[in-house]
């Protein structure tokens, strides 16, 4: 008990950082800004202790099956980490600003070619934009989207090198997932591959349609700039955490589908083995 609300305090404080990593690091912040940045994180560690120090599941997926929430957490923070040193560096530049800032636009280059997601991002600003705005906004969705992809391979390493989660013990479908009802219709391992196709489906395409609805959304109203800091860093932060995020959830229902099933086959096969005459 005294481990499990360690363990829930440690990550409750770690989400507080997250959350307040840009205001601590920005220069210029306004008071009002840190107020709301103050209560948004004291609002996540609440709801990170309660749901880590609780017996029963509430809404965090994957919660007893390690790493796949830690290397969430760590490609976000780095991610937010990575975009606010950038950011800084805008106005009190430093060498490491410096190192990450032509790092980021190396990778932005590379990635930068025609219809690819950074490429969209960079058309979904307005055409007056300037050109130092435009720089720093492909800076910033190359070092973020690179920062996804290395998440999920890492993810699909572990898979590989620690079997997971078959090696971390029994997995427990209603504490990993508890939004998964196993009890509604339909047969659980087609329930899986098929919300594990539809969360593959939809990370594959979410960098691709978040920046063309943008753009279709400033012929309404009026245009994105990302010209705020705080924005920047946590427009793209979301632009490329959350497709990888359902991309792992996808690949990870999958790998779950297949232990059921391959379990059923043995079960089966065993209760066949019984039958037969000695």
């Amino acid at each position: 008990m005294i481990s499990q609300l360690t363990g829930a305090l440690v990550r409750a404080v770690l989400i507080m950082v997250l959350v307040a990593t840009p205001s601590l690091m920005l220069p210029h912040v306004s008071s009002d800004t840190t107020q709301i940045v103050a209560l948004v994180a004291l609002f996540a560690a609440a709801l990170t202790f309660f749901e880590y120090a609780s017996t029963y599941p509430g809404v965090v997926e994957f919660r007893d099956a390690p790493p796949f929430n830690r290397l969430r957490f760590l490609s976000l923070f780095a991610t937010v980490l990575l975009l606010s040193t950038l950011v800084r560096g805008q106005s009190q530049p430093t060498t490491l600003t410096t190192f990450i800032e032509v790092l980021g636009s190396r990778l932005g280059e590379a990635i930068d070619v025609p219809y690819s997601p950074v490429r969209l991002v960079v058309l979904m600003l307005p055409e007056d934009i300037s050109l130092e705005h435009l720089q720093l906004v492909r800076t910033a969705s190359g070092i973020s989207y690179m920062i996804s992809l290395l998440t999920l391979i890492a993810f699909v390493a572990s898979m590989r090198v620690i079997g997971w989660p078959a090696r971390i013990g029994t997995f427990n479908v209603w504490i990993n997932l508890p939004t998964f009802d196993p009890t509604r219709g339909g047969d659980v391992v087609s329930r899986l591959q098929r919300d594990a196709r539809f969360n593959i489906l939809l990370g594959i395409l979410l960098p691709f349609l978040v920046p063309a609805a943008v753009k279709l959304a400033s012929l309404a109203f009026s245009p994105v700039t990302l010209q705020s800091p705080q924005t920047l860093i946590w427009t793209m932060s979301a632009w490329a955490f959350l497709p990888a995020s359902l991309l792992m959830r996808g690949i990870a229902m999958s790998r779950i589908a297949g232990m059921i099933a391959e379990k059923r086959k043995q079960n089966h096969m065993a209760a066949e083995a019984e039958l037969l005459p000695v």
